[in-house]
């Protein structure tokens, strides 16, 4: 069949599943791979092969980029110890227990082969539990664990696969594979900072929203190549690429360009997403005619899929419960340290005196004192997120639950080398463990969240936080406006009746605003655009304090964002006419 008319077809069925998943209450890769393997066995279905290389090299990094851009930098540095946890230190635990496991059953693989295929099944793809835990109201902070996990995981198990890989035809020691993962995080990270920085400050030169997302989508790939090409890890680098340029993309590119960008990663994202795990399916048919051509029996496929199945599940669960221990460990050391900080801070506001500290204060430069003021109010920050933001037990629960793999497995496994001995069985098992974690975790996730009876999010409290949020921001507005020192630039001061208006405007949340009619004579009109975008630009500076301070949750600061973003957007569009 014609290239064109698989991808139009392709495209078609993605788009009829997810919107009929959405009537189901169903996550869509869920259904897309149920499709996709009812699909494979009907006669005149075409079966893709798509080269693995294809996806790791070329699906995976804009997927990656697309998520790690939205995920908040404060969220990722919270968060930073289960993340790890979760992403290194299982993936490690899981590799070589089901090495152990994979050379008891098929003996005639070798170590090196047996640890590559633990590799290959210990990334979890967190696509369908994030799904899943957004519709049923999962807490902010169990989401942004399991996103983070997705994002960090397949740098991990992809590392630990190439020193398999390398085994099988040579000899690795354990301390060459240690250096070498030291080698490619540190590696990748410098990278994925190096083109983060850069991306954002030359996007910035650009002032157009189609030129700016072009460039965007290339920057995954900008990271990933030179990566790979020193040894690194190239998806860790695309994962620190996309968190940097999500922290500083509010600070140095339009509001137009993002609004525009994320409206195109989004579609990107969601087809090449929702390809993978429709391609997941459609290759059941062919990974079985392969294991019966090599002579081995598929049912002996399943059976130690199944087992392996059940292995990496039992051992995230019996992870996940020190993890969730060292999380309440945490939060007592929290409990402890708080009144030590707002000891310091009183002092600090002049509301108590310690000598120790008002003498160091007093010999400090106003700078530094500033420095530390931030740095305390950040630690102050960081411990109310621990005492409130918790997990517990019930959150550990799900998190334990929710190990689903997912089509980068399947695609990780083709990368073993051809003559790998039974090269074909250990890929339709990577493939049965896949699908069944998927399929029985993931359609049995909702019931285990409902089970466990996870606090859901307050959004009462989300709407408290984002009113004062906004009053902040509109304090900052009105010390703009009453600044007698005010005027537009080359034309004097601003009219009593444009200071009104932007005045009436800055009353409101900014959306009400694009619903009022501009001042009726034009210069007032572009006198309005220019104040108008002058107020805006000071209240998203007010805004990146706030992010940096981490007094508010990233919920309402992207809801701040987005309405000043809105705002913004519609204002320059006026002002360039």
């Amino acid at each position: 069949m014609d290239l064109t008319l698989v991808v139009v077809l392709g495209v078609i069925s993605i788009v009829f599943v997810a919107a009929f998943s959405e009537r189901l209450n169903l996550a869509a890769p869920l259904s897309l791979v149920l499709v996709g393997i009812g699909l494979s066995f009907l006669p005149g279905v075409p079966h893709p092969e798509v080269e693995p290389e294809l996806i790791l090299a070329g699906v995976l990094p804009p997927l990656l980029y697309s998520a790690a851009v939205n995920m908040p930098m404060v969220d990722f540095r919270r968060n930073i110890r289960p993340i790890t946890g979760l992403a290194v230190l299982l993936v490690v635990g899981s590799t070589l227990g089901a090495g152990w496991l994979f050379h008891w059953l098929v003996p005639d693989i070798g170590w090196p082969a047996a640890f590559a295929l633990g590799a290959v099944i210990s990334p979890t793809d967190a696509v369908a539990a994030t799904s899943v835990g957004r519709r049923l109201g999962l807490p902010p902070r169990l989401l942004t664990v399991l996103e983070g996990e997705g994002l960090v995981n397949d740098a991990s198990a992809l590392v630990l696969l190439r020193s398999a890989v390398a085994a099988v035809a040579g000899s690795v020691s354990v301390w060459g594979i240690v250096g070498e993962f030291a080698f490619a995080v540190v590696v990748a990270v410098a990278i994925g900072i190096l083109v983060g920085y850069v991306n954002v400050r030359v996007r910035a030169l650009l002032g157009n929203a189609v030129l700016n997302t072009a460039i965007s989508f290339v920057v995954p790939f900008i990271a990933f190549l030179p990566a790979e090409e020193s040894g690194a890890s190239g998806v860790l680098a695309v994962v620190v690429a996309g968190l940097v340029t999500g922290h500083l993309a509010p600070r140095h590119l339009r509001a137009t360009d993002r609004l525009a960008e994320t409206v195109n990663w989004r579609t990107v994202a969601f087809l090449l997403e929702s390809g993978m795990f429709l391609l997941m399916g459609l290759s059941v048919k062919t990974l079985v005619d392969e294991v019966h051509k090599d002579g081995s029996s598929a049912w002996h496929a399943l059976y130690i899929g199944l087992a392996a199945s059940v292995l990496v599940i039992l051992a995230r669960i019996v992870f996940v419960g020190p993890l969730v221990a060292g999380l309440y460990r945490e939060q007592r050391k929290a409990a402890r340290f708080k009144p030590r900080l707002e000891s310091t801070q009183a002092v600090l506001r002049g509301d108590k005196d310690i000598p120790a500290v008002t003498e160091r204060l007093d010999k400090a430069s106003p700078r530094r004192v500033a420095h530390f003021r931030k740095r305390l109010d950040r630690a102050a920050a960081d411990v109310e997120f621990r005492l409130t933001e918790t997990l517990g037990w019930r959150g550990g629960v799900v998190l334990g639950w929710a190990g689903m793999r997912g089509a980068i497995t399947l695609a990780a496994a083709q990368t073993l080398p051809q003559d790998t001995p039974d090269r074909a069985l250990l890929v339709l098992i990577a493939y049965v463990v896949a699908t069944v974690t998927l399929l029985v975790q993931g359609l049995t996730l909702p019931a285990v969240i409902r089970a466990a009876r996870v606090p859901e999010e307050d959004p009462g409290k989300l709407r408290r936080e984002y009113v004062r949020l906004m009053g902040e921001l509109n304090d900052a507005a009105r010390s703009l406006l009453d600044d007698p020192a005010l005027e537009d630039p080359g034309n004097g001061p601003f009219s009593d009746r444009v200071l009104d208006r932007v005045r009436s405007d800055v009353r409101v949340p900014a959306e009400a605003s694009a619903n009022r009619p501009a001042p009726d004579h034009a210069e007032s009109v572009f006198q309005y655009l220019r104040l108008r975008l002058r107020v805006l630009t000071e209240q998203s500076g007010r805004l990146q304090r706030a992010r940096s301070s981490g007094q508010y949750s990233s919920e309402a600061l992207g809801r701040a964002q987005t309405s000043l973003d809105v705002e913004t957007a519609r204002l320059e569009q006026l002002a360039d006419r």
